[in-house]
């Protein structure tokens, strides 16, 4: 039954994977962060054995479940951490020959169902909040992303996480690159807290907008800093550019919507001549700088410098398609698919 449930869904097009390619990659990771949706789901509805739907997710790619990461909270599975597996045929079973992750830590969003809907909304809440940090899920999961790197090695360990579970990649992420280490990270549709002016249809307002809220947020930066207070938790935002993580966003998801437009508004800035601006902007939230001029510091963690953007334009019937984690590993989707490098300069 297992293999019959990937079957209608799972990316059976990658009977040869081709590790040098993006859109490869992305499926399988993709997938990855299912197993460990339907990991929880198979959990909940108590299946084992040949009824457990989960493990055809990574099966296929020849990984095997390594670690199971529980919330304490709530004793759910939030995360997984798989191990590759060579198979016999290994390197002709490849399309090219570039070694695949020895791991790989996956992380889930949000499941609203009534054993997990009380503590996923309640980090949800915290990610809002800037708070994700504090939380003990986070905690555990950054505690097993060190504990892989340390005996794996950063260039043998890949991040993925969608939704919730791509705001605890990304924190992660930027955490291991404070430490010296650049994962490998896949964020499917991560959370981007701000008012939704992406929403706005008229382009002249939609930017005159932006425009306004860089110039509030970068003169708010000078403030604070002028009177000798810390925007930021010490670390160097464009320190943080080096390490380039794979983004996938959709401009019909409100959740992550918010991506599109930082990046490009950034550019936008630049070419008007005031990219000053644009980058006093892009490493601060109005929200952190208040905080921090209250002494209290709180590091805006949904912010990145760089990332390798890959936005999703297919039209979407409605905010569940446009942010589910499906849209990533289907074959279809990749004629829709438009990517591009933006890099902090």
């Amino acid at each position: 039954m297992a293999s019959e449930m990937f079957g209608r869904s799972g990316p059976l097009h990658l009977t040869v994977v081709d590790w040098k390619n993006i859109h490869h990659r992305r499926s399988i990771a993709a997938s990855l962060v299912q197993g460990v949706y339907t990991l929880e789901c198979d959990r909940q509805e108590n299946r084992q054995g040949p009824y457990a739907l989960a493990p055809p997710w990574w099966d296929f790619f020849h990984f095997q479940l390594f670690r199971v990461l529980f919330d304490e909270a709530d004793h759910s599975i939030f995360g997984a951490i798989y191990e590759f597996r060579f198979p016999s045929s290994y390197p002709n079973h490849f399309g090219q020959h570039q070694n695949p992750p020895r791991y790989v830590i996956a992380f889930r969003g949000t499941i609203p169902k009534s054993s997990t809907r009380s503590q996923d909304l309640m980090l949800d809440l915290k990610v809002i909040r800037n708070r994700l940090e504090e939380s003990s899920r986070f905690l555990r999961a950054m505690q097993a992303v060190q504990d892989t790197v340390a005996f794996a090695g950063a260039a043998n360990t890949w991040l993925a996480g969608h939704s919730l579970g791509s705001a605890i990649a990304l924190l992660a992420g930027r955490n291991m690159v404070k430490m010296g280490c650049h994962l490998e990270s896949y964020l499917f549709n991560p959370p981007f807290i701000s008012a939704p002016v992406e929403r706005i249809k008229h382009e002249k307002l939609k930017h005159g907008v932006r425009f306004l809220s860089s110039a509030i947020t970068a003169g708010l930066a000078v403030a604070v800093n002028g009177r000798g207070q810390c925007s930021q938790t010490g670390y160097p935002f464009a320190a943080l550019s080096t390490w380039i993580p794979y983004l996938f966003v959709n401009p019909s998801d409100p959740i992550c919507s918010e991506y599109v437009s930082y990046f490009e508004h950034r550019e936008k800035m630049v070419t008007f001549g005031a990219g000053a601006i644009g980058r006093l902007a892009t490493q601060n939230s109005v929200a952190s700088l208040l905080s921090g001029a209250l002494g209290k510091e709180m590091e805006p963690s949904h912010l990145l410098p760089s990332a390798y953007m890959t936005v999703n334009r297919c039209p979407c019937s409605d905010i569940k398609q446009a942010h589910g984690i499906q849209q990533w590993w289907k074959l279809e989707t990749t004629s829709t698919l438009a990517a591009r490098l933006h890099q902090f300069t």
